[in-house]
C-alpha cells in the first residue's frame, strides 16, 4: 500500500475513565512525527463534534500542554453517549472526506469500536483511502480480545481502595454494608472491591456480578451466614445484577427510563442498594444497615490512578498512531499478556470488536457465585499497581480484673 498524505483526526466517546487523555496524547504526539501528516484534529464531543465539524486544530498544542492533559482524568476532548447508525456514519465519513482527513483514531468501548466499522466500511465503499483504528478503553474491562482495558486499572484501584476504607470504618462499628458498583453486564470492576484483602476477615465478604443471577432468599442466607461468622458483612454488587429470569433487579425500580443507546438506566439512582438493603432488614434480626451507590465517583477520581494504567492508555494511543500511519491499516489495538507481567500490542479486525461484549470467566468466579477466586485476584493485581498500606493493631490482651469470665 502507498503512503497516504492527509490529516489526523482523533476523538473520545462513551463515559470518561482517568487515563483516557494519555491514549489521546499519545496519538497526538505519534502522529505529528510524520511527515505524511498534514495536520492532527480532535472533534469535541466524539462523533456529534465530528458531524457538526467541531475541530480543534492539535497540531498547534504544545508538547508541554499535552502532557499535562495527560495527567488529568476524564475526557479531554470531552464525550458523547450518541450511537451511530450507518446513516450517522455515513455523515461522519463525509465530513471526514470534506476536510481531508485520511487517519480517523476513536478511543472508546464496544459501541466506539462498532462505529469504527461502519465508518471504514463506509470509506472503503466510496473507494477512499482512510485508515481507522479503534483505540480500546473502558472501566466495564469488557471488550473482546484483549487482556484488559485501558481505564479499567484505575476504576479497579479506586473500588478497592474505597472498599478497603468501608472495611475499616466496619470493622469499627460493626454492620451491614452494600455498595454498588457500575458494571451493566461483566462483573470486573465490582470483583475488583476484593483486590485490598488483607487479614482473613476483611470485607468485602459477599460478591455479586451480572454473571451469576441471585434471589432474595439466596442474598439474605449469604449476609446471615457471613454475619454469623464474621460479626459483621460487607456486600459489593454490580449495578447489573439479575434474578433467577435473567432480568436486571435494578431495572425494575428505575422507572424504564433509558440511555441514548436504548439501555435501560441502572445507574443513578440508590434504588438498587436500597432494596437490599430493605432485603437485609427484613430477612434478619441486623439493625445496623446501610448501602451506598459509587457512581460517576469510580471513572475520573483525582489522585487514584493506577501506573500501569496510564503507561497503558499512552501506549494504545501510540500504537494507534503507529498502525494507522506507518503500518497503513484499519482495525482495534489489543494487548497480549506475557511473562509476569508484560504487555505486547497487536491489531485485531474492528469486526471481532465491535459491539461485542465480554464477561468474567467462570474461573474467575467462585461456586457460590457470591465472591471471586484467586485466579480474579492474580489477573487483576498488576493491572491496579501500588496500593496503600492498612494496618492492625497488633498488641497482646490486658488480663481482666472486675470482668472476669464467671
Amino acid at each position: 500500500m502507498s503512503t497516504i498524505k492527509g490529516k489526523v483526526l482523533v476523538a473520545q466517546g462513551g463515559g470518561p475513565t482517568a487515563v483516557i487523555n494519555q491514549s489521546v496524547v499519545g496519538a497526538v504526539l505519534e502522529a505529528r512525527k510524520y511527515p505524511q501528516v498534514t495536520a492532527v484534529y480532535g472533534a469535541l464531543r466524539g462523533v456529534s463534534g465530528i458531524l457538526n465539524e467541531d475541530f480543534v486544530d492539535l497540531t498547534e498544542c504544545t508538547t508541554h500542554n499535552l502532557e499535562h492533559v495527560a495527567l488529568t482524568p476524564s475526557s479531554g476532548l470531552l464525550s458523547t453517549r450518541d450511537k451511530p447508525d450507518r446513516a450517522y456514519c455515513h455523515k461522519i465519513f463525509e465530513v471526514c472526506k470534506a476536510h481531508g482527513i485520511r487517519y480517523f483514531l476513536y478511543c472508546g468501548g464496544n459501541d466506539s469500536s462498532d462505529t469504527c466499522r461502519i465508518v471504514n466500511e463506509e470509506a472503503d465503499k466510496a473507494g477512499y483511502e482512510m485508515r481507522v483504528i479503534h483505540v480500546p478503553k473502558t472501566i466495564d474491562n469488557d471488550l473482546e480480545v484483549t487482556d484488559h482495558c485501558p481505564g479499567f486499572g484505575s476504576a479497579a484501584k479506586f473500588v478497592a481502595q474505597a472498599f478497603a476504607g468501608v472495611n475499616l470504618d466496619n470493622r469499627a462499628l460493626a454492620g451491614v454494608y452494600i455498595g454498588v458498583i457500575m458494571g451493566r453486564h461483566a462483573g470486573f470492576l465490582t470483583a475488583a472491591a476484593s483486590l485490598a484483602q488483607k487479614y482473613p476477615d476483611d470485607g468485602p465478604h459477599l460478591i455479586y456480578m451480572p454473571e451469576r443471577p441471585i434471589t432474595k432468599k439466596q442474598f439474605v442466607s449469604d449476609v446471615k451466614k457471613a454475619f454469623a461468622k464474621y460479626g459483621r458483612c460487607i456486600i459489593a454488587v454490580s449495578e447489573g445484577i439479575v434474578d433467577s429470569k435473567g432480568k436486571s433487579i435494578a431495572a425494575q425500580f428505575t422507572g424504564g427510563e433509558k440511555d441514548a443507546h436504548g439501555n435501560v438506566q441502572l445507574s443513578g439512582s440508590g434504588a438498587l442498594g436500597d432494596l437490599l438493603a430493605t432485603w437485609v432488614k427484613e430477612g434478619t434480626d441486623i439493625s445496623r444497615v446501610r448501602a451506598d451507590t459509587l457512581g460517576y465517583i469510580q471513572r475520573s477520581f483525582l489522585g487514584c490512578v493506577s501506573e500501569s494504567d496510564q503507561q497503558e492508555a499512552r501506549e494504545v494511543g501510540e500504537k494507534a498512531a503507529q498502525y494507522a500511519i506507518w503500518h497503513n491499516q484499519d482495525g482495534s489495538v489489543a494487548m497480549k499478556r506475557v511473562g509476569d507481567y508484560a504487555i505486547e500490542y497487536f491489531l485485531t479486525p474492528l469486526e471481532s470488536v465491535a459491539a461485542k461484549t465480554k464477561t468474567m470467566p467462570d474461573k474467575f468466579i467462585n461456586k457460590a457465585g457470591n465472591g471471586v477466586t484467586d485466579a480474579f485476584r492474580n489477573y487483576c493485581r498488576p493491572l491496579i499497581g501500588e496500593m496503600p498500606i492498612a494496618e492492625r493493631i497488633s498488641a497482646p490482651s490486658v488480663k481482666k480484673i472486675l470482668n472476669k469470665k464467671k
